[in-house]
């Protein structure tokens, strides 16, 4: 479910006008994350790292509602409630699109998460359903400790998702740090609302 923002009386009424006819609209922020606590955590509690960091992150999505913004023709909506869609490596070091429905329980989230896993791998299908705009675009790129990332966009679409990447994480002293990358559309969200998102997501984590 969504509702339309009235343009009219929104305070990004600008910036929106402003950014949302650029041939390249997206800006990209990379970041470390601290995921000590969370790794700590994973290891003590038998949990799957990435399907942990994944629920910690949509999470912290949901809680900044410039990343449930979309553009719809010439309108923009907010949705209730966004979800995650992955990539996930196949054996053949190929890949699919994984889709993971948000609920706001850890244990949950990871169960229904698995299954999703091991359905999409029997399958072995790409499955990118270009319909879909109620997500986040996640990937994982556990083989780098990139310092910044560029995505493929298919401009013509009129695609306003998100886009966020895990990267290899490393050692920092003594916490263990995860580069991360968010690129978003400039129309919808500023540099400010990735850094809340950075924020509640970082806490989240140290919470643990």
């Amino acid at each position: 479910m969504y509702r339309h923002i009235d343009l009219n009386s929104w305070n990004r009424k600008p910036q929106f006008n402003f950014f949302k006819d650029y041939d390249i609209p997206f800006f990209n922020i990379t970041a470390n994350v601290n995921v000590t606590n969370l790794h700590r955590y994973c290891k003590s509690n038998n949990l799957p790292f990435f399907l942990s960091s994944l629920f910690y992150s949509i999470k912290a999505v949901n809680a900044v509602e410039a990343f449930r913004y979309r553009i719809k023709g010439e309108a923009v909506v907010c949705y209730d409630k966004i979800h995650a869609g992955s990539t996930i490596l196949f054996d053949d070091n190929t890949f699919g699109f994984c889709y993971f429905e948000y609920v706001d329980d850890l244990q949950r989230f990871i169960s229904l998460g698995q299954k999703e896993i091991e359905l999409l791998k029997s399958k072995k299908v790409l499955d990118p359903k270009l319909d879909a705009v109620d997500l986040i675009h996640y990937s994982s790129v556990p083989w780098i400790s990139f310092t910044g990332i560029q995505h493929a966009r298919k401009f013509r679409i009129g695609d306003s998702i998100p886009k966020l990447v895990f990267g290899k994480f490393f050692k920092d002293g003594d916490k263990l740090k995860m580069p991360m990358s968010v690129e978003a559309h400039h129309a919808l969200m500023d540099a400010y609302h990735v850094s809340e998102y950075l924020r509640i997501y970082q806490g989240l984590m140290d919470d643990l």
